[in-house]
């Protein structure tokens, strides 16, 4: 059964539009088991969409294949924690899929480049144009990972043409969450156009909604609109970004909506971004005639990062500034700094200045300090760590800290992360003895003595509060 998805996904090639197996089933990783075709999405959107266009083609093709009715589930990777299960693969792997986990994964490399509209020669109209040269924000250098795969797929599937039938993808929208890699992908699109396109210097405009709105209103105040309206109707390709600053802009949207049309109508391509999803703008009062010319392109949400594609970024930054992180900070690090990539860049980029600055290798402290002084208190303490600080504080191992002694210094360590951990972790006071075998009324007086220990404010009460202060400030708790 090993082959099961992939002939599926052969008779969903000749049985489907091109385009939409290219960009919705190739991608999917699948496995066949106990009679049940099992589908992994990398994100709950794509995996809601799936279910919603796709399932009943699904279904037909492995019944077709297997020679009965069969069972389709469709899930996405985060019903499995954020990690694609054994067993489950795409039909071409790529060498990347090999890659170790530590290693930045890769997309595939583009069938063939798009063909842009041939007109004249342009020079690039916006100093931004360079910016697209640069190399900063390609596609060799974007992480893929579950989050955002799917949204790596489509804006390739941007620059290429229809190859073998398949059709291309003129009109491209990112949404996501600021620090998510919009721009990067934007980017890189712009850059693959014009470093591969049939053109040798194609005409892109790159800007922000903002831009673009006050660049109309200095052309209608200077009455050159129909040199604006040139400008931008004729480029080859048209980057912009942040399209939700434009919602309460009526004008600038109906030029917008205008400038859509003839673009797509000339085949040049069209990428934009915005931190809300088009429902969201929908809701805010987006132009109805604009909404539905960008739901007519391909939507391509980017989900907030996993800790994969998190630890796979933290490590690609590293490994390009020449700093081997060890395991420990770098697990320390996905944990904790992976709300977004710009987050993960300044913490990285303080780190390792740090470390250089004090001439000295980056450890799990340092880390700690870093993280600390750039989020503040943005992670909490984990039980775990909380023993491991409780052991540090008192010097102590983890071993004598479990054991069964009655010696005055480890009962009160014990009675210290007993208290640390109903302060700071929402775990019940059985959960929080079990790892000690003490039984959840010992952890209850536990954490009664230590606290009647620092009421009283004897000098052992305030080594106590000492110990415990220290402990939350360099946890970034500063003492809450």
């Amino acid at each position: 059964m090993e082959n099961t998805w992939e002939n599926i996904c052969l008779v969903l090639a000749k049985t489907m539009q091109p385009s939409d197996y290219a960009v919705w089933i190739h991608p999917q990783k699948g496995k066949f088991a106990d009679e049940v075709l099992t589908i992994i999405a990398p994100s709950d959107f794509v995996a809601k969409f799936l279910r919603a266009h796709f399932q009943n083609n699904i279904a037909a093709a492995a019944s077709s294949v297997l020679g009965r009715a069969a069972t389709v589930r469709i899930e996405s990777v985060s019903t499995y924690g954020g990690a694609i299960p054994e067993g489950f693969y795409t039909v071409a792997p790529t060498p990347d899929s090999e890659k170790t986990f530590d290693e930045p994964a890769r997309g595939p490399a583009p069938e063939k480049q798009a063909e842009l509209p041939l007109r004249r020669e342009y020079a690039f109209s916006l100093p931004s144009g360079k910016s697209l040269q640069s190399g900063r924000f390609s596609f060799d250098n974007f992480i893929v990972g579950p989050c955002n795969e799917f949204a790596h797929a489509a804006a390739r599937r941007t620059c290429q043409c229809g190859n073998g039938g398949q059709e291309t993808v003129d009109l491209l929208f990112l949404c996501s969450s600021p620090g998510l890699g919009k721009t990067h992908l934007m980017q890189s699109v712009g850059a693959d156009l014009v470093r591969n396109s049939n053109l040798r210097t194609p005409k892109v405009e790159y800007l922000t909604a903002e831009e673009f709105t006050n660049q109309m209103f200095q052309a209608l105040n200077n009455r050159e609109m129909s040199r604006f309206k040139e400008r931008f109707r004729e480029v080859d390709v048209l980057l912009m970004e942040n399209v939700h600053f434009l919602l309460d802009k009526v004008k600038t949207q109906e030029e917008l909506l205008a400038t859509l049309i003839a673009l797509l109508a000339n085949r040049s391509r069209v990428v934009f971004s915005s931190s809300f999803s088009l429902p969201e703008l929908r809701k805010r009062k987006m132009d109805s005639q604009l909404f539905s010319r960008l739901w007519s392109g391909l939507v391509a949400p980017i989900e907030p990062l996993d800790k994969l594609t998190a630890r796979r970024i933290i490590t690609y930054k590293a490994a390009a500034a020449n700093v081997k992180l060890s395991a420990d900070v770098t697990d320390f690090l996905t944990d904790n700094i992976n709300s977004d990539v710009r987050q993960i860049e300044s913490c990285l980029k303080t780190l390792i200045f740090k470390a250089g600055l004090l001439k000295k290798a980056i450890s799990l402290d340092m880390a700690r300090e870093v993280v600390v002084n750039c989020l503040g208190a943005l992670f909490a303490l984990t039980f775990p760590e909380i023993i491991r600080l409780v052991c540090e504080a008192f010097g102590i191992s983890a071993n004598t800290l479990n054991s069964k002694s009655r010696k005055q210094e480890y009962v009160q360590a014990r009675n210290t992360a007993f208290y640390l951990a109903r302060q700071h972790t929402g775990l019940s006071l059985q959960e929080i003895g079990r790892p000690f075998n003490r039984t959840h009324s010992t952890v209850l007086k536990g954490i009664t003595a230590c606290e009647r220990e620092i009421s009283r404010e004897t000098h052992a009460g305030r080594q106590l509060a000492g110990v415990i202060e220290r402990i939350e400030r360099f946890a970034g708790m500063d003492g809450a």
